[in-house]
């Protein structure tokens, strides 16, 4: 790759301005130039846009993956690429709402954005809640949506799960009525939302197009990263450092933003250890060893620090008794196994459930493995019994 390629070749000094450069272009929040791996998903997003707006009909899309699979940065490019294609071929000028539901105060208030953007003419009765405006608006033909269609991106769709499923189910029925003129483009990490809240669209014909954002694999994260550092004109980073963090990350997660935020701290170390360096001989890249401290700070989650800190005794969690005669440890009484229990239950990491009988309570993991893993992963001792 190329990236990787021109790695090898020997680098020039770097500068202060180089690294600040690196690291800018790494930020989470820069926006690169195009969108890179997500080819399919974004023409599958863009096709079915351009048939509603074609048709002059409503539709509903679910984008769902795991957090960091470019879900957001995808379908901001799509938006960017539907303004420009309906001004191309001579449509009316498609307009755009973009709703992050972490900024609203209540899940209903997703209606009130919606209808304040379509700023209807009509008059409104006094009585009708934002929905019942828009149900209203739908329902019949208008000045305000004779053909014009308008595009609404709402982002952590999650947050507008309730109880009883209500406003989720309401927002994508709007695009059933017969004078919907909007396409609605859902965002969340859920990816089976779809199926597990909004079974009864299914039944009234209404079950929204999903496309799924799987994690990056380490190829793909590695073409990311060059995409974002093709331009810089400087070599920061060593090949087996980019492949390294590639790789770790790929295999834990493929969270892209777990990537940029490894690098960007990859290289904060190399800064510190440049500004503490007394020798004539300094580092002039980001090595595998800076990428180490970078990335296990990037999975050292406070669960990891109480685990790491607990005695022997409550770290071994299974088949207790027989895990500590296999190895010849003295295995504790019942009573006090049980306040170990208690204590890994306290501090978040299982979960007990209800019985009388404290043999009979059902234990539950309450965080990642791959935390426990990390968490052993210099102990040999438990290093050994989770690889068995």
């Amino acid at each position: 790759m190329k990236l990787i390629k021109n790695s090898l070749e020997a680098p020039r000094s770097l500068q202060q301005s180089d690294l600040e450069a690196v690291k800018q272009a790494l930020h989470v929040a820069t926006v690169p130039s195009s969108v890179v791996c997500r080819e399919v998903e974004k023409k599958s997003v863009l096709e079915f846009c351009k048939a509603c707006i074609e048709q002059e009909k409503a539709g509903s899309i679910y984008v769902c993956g795991c957090p960091g699979t470019g879900k957001t940065l995808s379908i901001n490019k799509v938006k960017e690429q539907l303004l420009s294609w309906s001004k191309e071929v001579g449509l009316q000028p498609l307009e755009s709402l973009a709703i992050n539901c972490t900024s609203l105060t209540n899940t209903s208030e997703v209606f009130s954005k919606i209808l304040g953007k379509l700023n209807s003419s009509k008059k409104r009765k006094g009585c009708l809640t934002p929905l019942q405006h828009l149900q209203d608006l739908f329902s019949q033909r208008s000045s305000s949506n004779s053909g014009k269609m308008l595009l609404i991106v709402i982002d952590e769709m999650d947050y507008l799960i309730t109880k009883d499923r209500a406003v989720l189910h309401d927002l994508f029925m709007l695009t059933t009525f017969p004078f919907s003129r909007f396409i609605l483009i859902g965002i969340a990490n859920a990816i089976d939302l779809a199926d597990r809240f909004l079974q009864r669209l299914k039944s009234l014909n209404c079950k929204p197009f999903v496309v799924t954002f799987c994690a990056y694999s380490k190829d793909q994260i590695v073409e990311i990263l060059e995409q974002r550092l093709m331009n810089l004109g400087c070599n920061v980073f060593q090949p087996l450092a980019l492949e390294y963090c590639a790789r770790k990350v790929a295999a834990a997660s493929g969270d892209m933003r777990k990537v940029l935020d490894a690098c960007r701290t990859a290289i904060e170390v190399l800064e510190t250890e440049l500004r503490d360096s007394s020798t004539k001989e300094q580092p002039n890249c980001v090595t595998f060893d800076h990428m180490d401290v970078a990335l296990s700070k990037a999975f050292k989650s406070p669960k990891v620090d109480i685990i790491q800190s607990l005695p022997q005794h409550q770290q071994l969690n299974k088949s207790y008794l027989e895990t500590c005669k296999t190895v010849h440890v003295p295995a504790v009484g019942s009573l006090e196994f049980t306040d170990m229990c208690s204590v890994l239950s306290d501090q978040g990491l299982i979960k007990l459930g209800p019985s009388k009988q404290d043999r009979l309570k059902r234990v539950t993991l309450q965080i990642d493995i791959l935390d426990i893993s990390f968490a052993f992963k210099d102990i040999r001792f438990f290093k050994n019994f989770l690889e068995d």
